[in-house]
């Protein structure tokens, strides 16, 4: 079982990335943009944050550069669905920077947990 925070500004992503990862028996919890995260990590004990990229606030990418600095055992994944440009070219900048996986909106569940088992 791993300790999960899931970073997204939009709430059914946050719900449905919940939802899965309890059933699978992990421990979750939940945040709407990066400031929220970063908080969340200095008090509670985090082994992975699956973070989106595009947010409001603190964006993902300013996230991973915060967890990799401040906490460098906490895995990181990212998500996302694109913005001005394809998703492709903030996942490429997200592994450059230290996410150890990338995952473009919509994802599968095989994809996440199988992830979430290989990093963990």
């Amino acid at each position: 079982m791993a300790r999960v925070l899931i970073v997204d500004d939009d709430m059914q992503v946050r719900d449905m990335l919940t939802q899965m990862l309890k059933r699978a028996g992990h421990d979750v919890a939940e945040a709407g943009n990066g400031n929220e995260a970063i908080q969340y990590c200095q008090k509670n004990q985090t082994d992975l944050v699956i973070t989106d990229i595009i947010m409001p606030d603190k964006e993902g990418i300013e996230t991973i550069v915060e967890l990799r600095r401040d906490f460098p055992d906490i895995k990181v994944f990212a998500i996302s669905g694109g913005g001005r440009v394809s998703p492709n070219n903030y996942l490429k900048l997200a592994e450059k920077i230290g996410a150890l996986k990338t995952f473009t909106k919509p994802f599968s569940k095989a994809e996440i947990l199988s992830a979430i088992d290989e990093v963990i």
